[in-house]
């Protein structure tokens, strides 16, 4: 494979020279990242499966170093980044980038909070490195394909943990070959089933992605070892995760074109409005469209979901039992939306589901088309749903949507985010306070970010 053996090493270089927040949009994109993480994780902060980490890292015990969110609690690097990933995850209200098929901010951020926690870390130091992790991660997903995740694997975590591990040694002002060590350290510890959606596990994902990336970044500072070509060879990870070999396009997928563009910024972040999976939300803002001829459920005979081949791949459940399941299955999004029932996080809990709800998933089928030609800004690429019900009096109605509300695309506003951080933040005073920190953060230093968490 002659120069093809030193993508890590490429790709260490390009992470210590570029300096991203020199592009506006990037910037921008930056900010409005870290506020939708922090709306995430603070609505996350009750989450039951938040309150047993929680409870388990007290008992453990360690350094009080990093804030833990919303908690007014600090622990270890390594145990904050564990919790701070899973609060940002755990009600799936977290970002989306389409390249990654996968969340981006709820891995990299908890680990650049914890790396940060006393240190002399500038606002542009920590936005440097963000934009940085969610450009290699985007990066990786795009050379890793597919088939690694229709497979079974979950990029939040098979992925997430490597691309915060560059993050972090920019971070830290690692050489190229400390970031090239870090990440052998990371890419045997990448992993996380798509079995598992629906279950606190699913956003622990992000959280042990994260504390395995302070963990690498922490045992190449105590000068443990892993190799330096971890992307790289016949048995490195891009080959292992996704059957190719690392050519010449894995090579200028990984390596190239650095800084023409930012991924954070094209094609973007995906912020949500609503906390289940965003691959419901085409079908969604279908059955929304619906939902305003005010039809009568009796009167729904049948309702058919339509996708392209893979399009559902990770909505695994069919006829979920809760609302937590049915963050994950398009039947459960699209009964409440028909059914009138708003996506609060109450829906999306573990309780179960209504019966009205119930009853009406058992009248759905799903169904894939190869042949449909979705709109050319469609994202991600090629994906589209279509929502069709069938009347008992025979009438059809249909919706396709390929472009949901909250995607690049079709942004989600300043004000949108900005609400979203209010519903979620305790104390709206500090709400304010934290907001005008993060617009001004490559001013400032994180000390005073971190003081609001």
């Amino acid at each position: 494979m002659g120069n093809l053996t030193v993508v890590t090493e490429m790709m260490a270089e390009e992470v210590l020279k570029a300096t991203p927040i020199d592009n506006e949009a990037a910037l921008r994109e930056a900010k409005r990242g870290i506020l939708d993480y922090l709306a995430s994780a603070f609505a996350g902060r009750e989450d039951s499966g938040t309150i047993k980490l929680l409870q388990a890292i007290e008992s453990e015990g360690g350094h009080p170093v990093t804030p833990l969110i919303g908690q007014n609690k600090r622990a270890g690097r390594g145990q904050a980044a564990l919790l701070n990933g899973f609060m940002g995850h755990a009600l799936d209200y977290d970002d989306v980038h389409s390249d990654v098929r996968g969340h981006p901010s709820s891995v990299i951020l908890p680990v650049l909070f914890a790396l940060s926690s006393g240190r002399d870390i500038s606002g542009k130091q920590f936005l440097n490195a963000y934009i940085i992790g969610v450009e290699v991660m985007a990066r990786l997903g795009q050379a890793i394909g597919t088939a690694s995740y229709l497979n079974g694997w979950h990029n939040t975590s098979l992925l997430g943990g490597i691309a915060a591990t560059f993050a972090g040694g920019r971070l830290l002002g690692f050489t190229p070959a400390e970031i090239q060590n870090a990440v052998g350290i990371a890419v045997s510890q990448a992993g996380g089933l798509r079995v598992q959606f629906g279950t606190e596990m699913k956003p622990l994902h992000a959280g042990l992605a994260a504390q395995q990336a302070v963990q690498s970044i922490e045992w190449t500072q105590q000068d443990f070892h892993g190799t330096d070509a971890a992307l790289d060879s016949e048995i490195g990870f891009l080959h292992v995760y996704s059957g190719n070999e690392t050519d010449e396009a894995v090579r200028e997928a990984l390596t190239e074109r650095w800084g023409e563009t930012w991924r954070i910024a094209e094609p973007g972040l995906w912020f949500k409005r609503n906390p289940f999976c965003s691959a419901a939300s085409h079908g969604a803002d279908a059955a929304l469209e619906l939902a305003q001829l005010h039809m009568d459920s009796a009167t729904i005979q049948k309702v058919d979901i339509v996708f392209p081949p893979g399009g559902d791949a990770a909505l695994i459940h069919t006829r979920p039992k809760t609302g937590e399941q049915g963050r994950f299955s398009i039947e459960y999004v699209v009964a409440l939306a028909l059914l009138g029932q708003p996506f609060t996080l109450g829906n999306f809990g573990t309780a179960a589901v209504s019966v009205e709800a119930e009853e009406l998933m058992g009248k759905m089928s799903r169904s894939y088309d190869a042949e449909h030609k979705p709109a050319a800004q469609a994202i991600p690429k090629g994906r589209f749903t279509i929502v069709r019900l069938t009347l008992a009096d025979g009438a059809v109605y249909s919706r396709e949507v390929c472009v949901p509300k909250g995607s690049p695309q079709a942004p989600l506003t300043d004000a949108d985010l900005e609400s979203k951080w209010r519903e979620s933040a305790p104390d709206q005073e500090k709400a304010e306070r934290m907001m005008q920190a993060i617009r001004g953060l490559e001013n400032s230093n994180m000390s005073e970010l971190e003081g609001f968490l």
